[in-house]
């Protein structure tokens, strides 16, 4: 059987030493949920947030084939903690699942230049404004597929106000770009930047990430970054970020099966 996780301190254990908010924000019990194959004693173990889900401990297919009933989305981004994670994913998604290739960066705190960023922040075209994430615009993201993920994971814009952060490039007052907390840990948040695609290579990505970077200085949060392509990357190391490793990541289509699950 597979169980929800309430204790995380019995799961501590598998998830150390990964360095990843999306998991913090889990054990942390912020936003995201952890599951088992015991309550106490667990010896596998999954955090699932948004559209991540992350594999750790001895790799089980009971807890691959586990979709929690409140979880209706079909597709997302299965990590293995290991290659043992990686071969057992690869095998029971088959052609559901395609790997790619993902890139962490190096969280350190001091490593912005703050100076920097405020002239990438400022290098905006003159038909575009700045401004910080509010009611109206968490409800035009939440309502408009391109930018959902800015605010996605908070369910109010109440929550998104308490935990959340973020900036949207806006053009003609409608939002075009924007950088924002995709999720939100103890002491810092997870960055998620997007822009339309008739919008892209005009700087409103950087302009949007620096902005958020510089407040999240000023509100003692460190702005975690991590990069789903070299683009992203690329984008991440102008902003001050540096490369630390790269990880074997699934983005799978037809996300597991229900069973039952105990709480």
């Amino acid at each position: 059987m597979i169980y929800e996780i309430k204790d995380m301190a019995s799961v501590k254990a598998i998830f150390d030493g990964w360095k990843e908010t999306l998991i913090w924000s889990c054990i942390q019990g912020i936003m995201g949920h952890v599951y088992g194959n015991d309550k106490k004693y667990p010896t596998c173990a999954m955090a699932i947030i948004g559209d991540f889900v992350f594999y750790g401990g001895t790799p089980s297919k009971e807890i691959i084939d586990y979709k929690p009933d409140w979880c209706r989305q079909d597709f997302i981004i299965a990590v293995p903690m290991d290659g043992l994670w990686t071969d057992m994913i690869s095998e029971y998604y088959g052609g559901r699942a395609k790997q790619v290739v993902r890139y962490a960066t190096k969280k350190e705190p001091d490593a912005f230049d703050k100076n920097s960023l405020k002239l990438i922040a400022e290098a905006l075209p003159k038909e575009y404004i700045i401004k910080p994430i509010d009611e109206e615009i968490y409800n035009y993201c939440m309502g408009n597929e391109w930018c959902h993920d800015l605010v996605s994971q908070y369910k109010t814009y109440k929550m998104y106000k308490e935990l959340g952060l973020g900036a949207v490039a806006l053009k003609d007052n409608i939002p075009v770009s924007g950088a924002s907390s995709y999720s939100t840990y103890d002491g810092g948040i997870e960055i998620e930047i997007v822009t339309r695609k008739e919008y892209r290579r005009k700087g409103l990505a950087s302009a949007c990430g620096a902005t958020l970077i510089l407040e999240c200085i000023k509100r003692g949060l460190y702005p975690s970054w991590d990069a789903h392509n070299k683009w992203s990357l690329s984008l991440a190391q102008k902003l001050g970020y540096s490369f630390d490793y790269e990880y074997t990541a699934f983005e799978v289509n037809g996300f597991g099966k229900n069973i039952n699950c105990y709480k």
